[in-house]
């Protein structure tokens, strides 16, 4: 079935006189194509702007482990520091806050050795678990219990972001151990023991799967 339109009688002065001139018919199948695609077009864009992709938002919060005995490295493990952050959401926030918080959790990066730690979890959940870092006093491990702390250094939207700070702060904290040296032993011995861990296979802050929380990142 075609459809076509005809436009209404024109005047148009010519030399035969004024007389009504009527244009001829016309198809419109173009405007019917037009119209149906910017409907698509916005039926698409609503799709997409109202689906769950844009909704899975993260927060990384990066702490530093302070313990009271820098010999308890062994205790700064991924599963032991993974069991003892979920323990303490459960002491503070009840089993409500412990279940909102293992949606997504978990330990994106580990350094026994800066005491260096990057959790991961929801955004619609990230005030949970940040209330209830503070609490953590220990870690444990075969009813073997370390003194320790929790400091929250930063709290980014991708783990890009986590890792520029983590390297200024460490930059940071070594020109200030270089200061505080008093002779050129110190000094040296410093600077052998960063030499070590750097080239003994350091573990490294990877940004793997950025680019896809980085498209999916709302504020």
């Amino acid at each position: 079935m075609r459809l076509s339109i005809q436009l209404p009688g024109i005047k148009l002065n010519n030399e035969c006189g004024d007389k009504p001139i009527n244009s001829p018919r016309r198809s419109v199948p173009w405007l019917l194509n037009l119209c149906f695609y910017l409907f698509w077009v916005v039926t698409l864009t609503g799709e997409r702007r109202s689906g769950p992709s844009l909704s899975l938002c993260f927060r990384y919060f990066l702490c530093e482990i302070v313990l009271d005995d820098p010999r308890c490295r062994q205790f700064i493990e991924e599963r032991i520091v993974h069991n003892t952050v979920k323990n303490v959401v459960a002491r503070i926030h009840g089993d409500f806050g412990l279940a909102c918080c293992s949606i997504a959790f978990s330990v994106k990066y580990l350094n026994a050795y800066t005491g260096a730690v990057l959790l991961c979890c929801r955004k619609d959940f990230s005030r949970l678990l940040g209330s209830s870092l503070p609490f953590i006093t220990y870690l444990e491990n075969k009813n073997q219990r370390a003194q320790c702390s929790f400091n929250t250094l930063y709290v980014g939207a991708t783990i890009r972001t986590c890792q520029k700070f983590l390297i200024r702060y460490n930059s940071d904290q070594l020109l200030l151990l270089l200061r505080n040296c008093t002779n050129e032993a110190e000094r040296e011995a410093i600077q052998k023991a960063v030499q070590k861990r750097v080239l003994g296979g350091e573990p490294q802050l990877q940004s793997q799967g950025e680019d896809s929380d980085v498209t999916m990142e709302t504020d």
